[in-house]
């Protein structure tokens, strides 16, 4: 049987508009795992350059990768810096909207 290759997937090459880069956050937050939505914002992060994220969020580049990768657990500070560097908006609505 022959093996079937593969390659390594990484969303960040994927996500090439604010507009995907926002619905990509929305569904992680709808799954309501906070590991999930560090790593979303990780991964979108990566998409639009970390060394920038981190310049304009006054965070180290370093720091940046820590707490937004699965395994982090960035503070809600950090977490607001990172979405509005992004270019990205927070919003709340009711559960039945």
């Amino acid at each position: 049987m022959a093996k079937t290759k593969t390659q390594p997937w990484d969303v960040a090459e994927h996500l090439e508009t604010e507009e995907d880069m926002a619905a990509y956050l929305e569904a992680a937050l709808e799954d309501g795992d906070p590991a999930l939505v560090a790593a979303a914002l990780g991964d979108i992060a990566r998409a639009k350059g970390m060394s920038e994220i981190a310049r304009e969020t006054g965070l180290g580049r370093e720091s940046l990768y820590k707490a937004l990768s699965p395994e982090g657990n960035p503070e809600f500070a950090t977490v607001l810096k990172v979405v509005r560097a992004l270019g990205l908006r927070l919003r709340a609505t009711t559960k039945h909207a």
